[in-house]
């Protein structure tokens, strides 16, 4: 079972670089993240004639997440607990195939003196507790998605120039590993524990990508239960290389 996060940038402005890469890396079930669109103009019809079945969490020109998978979508979620007054449509879950999923896009951060850095820490810690029920349910889990959080400094390019910033911030880090304590495995690092600039997103100013000046924020963290099936994990920097690329490139992992 092949698993994948990609934050798109977009839907509709990469629909054929996602379309490209789904017929290219086949992909059992794919998150998406920053879909930037209603629901209602998710475009259903194009990803669905490639066999994939879609749950949809849109908002018209921001945020959004959505799961596709090439199986039936089983008792989806639509939305973070803990807060009945975020409108924000970053959260999105389903069982596929056995193995509870969610698509996350979390809140950036930044810049860290205003609202939208206790916005984002109250987030996690309320994904934290929703991830806390969803482990206790002893069914395979996997979380995937956007996090905006490099979880150490090997996963940033320049950890001095980002010591301040929200996704790097000691409380930012903190709550993710918070997340990893309840019992979760970042994929990635279980399978390349040494690696270094290995990254996920290149900013589309200052010529990050083609100095390869980037960021691992995109993670796959995993339940106990599809950890001990973990086979491979890996990241995908093709589509990041097209012309008019989204900003990140996908995650993916094989579960045996």
């Amino acid at each position: 079972m092949k698993i994948a996060t990609w934050n798109v940038n977009s839907v509709k402005m990469r629909l054929p670089a996602l379309l490209d890469w789904l017929d290219q890396a086949r992909p059992d079930v794919l998150a998406l993240q920053e879909i930037k669109c209603r629901t209602e103009d998710f475009p259903w019809m194009e990803i669905e004639a490639r066999g994939y079945a879609v749950a949809v969490q849109g908002q018209k020109a921001y945020n959004g997440v959505a799961l596709l998978a090439r199986a039936p979508l089983e008792a989806v979620r639509h939305g973070l607990p803990g807060d009945d007054g975020d409108e924000q449509a970053r959260y999105i879950e389903a069982t596929i195939l056995g193995v509870r999923v969610a698509s996350i896009y979390l809140p950036n951060g930044n810049p860290t003196d205003s609202d939208k850095f206790p916005y984002k820490l109250a987030w996690m810690e309320r994904l934290r507790r929703h991830a806390a029920a969803l482990l206790r349910q002893d069914q395979p889990l996997a979380l995937c998605g956007d996090y905006n959080v490099c979880p150490s400094d090997t996963d940033v390019y320049d950890p001095v120039a980002f010591a301040g910033d929200a996704l790097c911030r000691a409380e930012s880090r903190g709550a993710f590993r918070a997340l990893l304590h309840l019992g979760l495995t970042d994929a990635f690092r279980a399978r390349h524990p040494e690696a270094v600039g290995r990254y996920s997103f290149w900013d589309y100013q200052n010529r990050a990508w083609p100095q390869d000046h980037g960021l691992r924020i995109d993670h796959l963290l995993l339940g106990p239960e599809a950890t001990d099936r973990l086979a491979e994990v890996g990241i995908d920097r093709g589509p990041r290389g097209r012309d008019k690329a989204s900003d990140h490139t996908p995650v993916w992992c094989e579960l045996l």
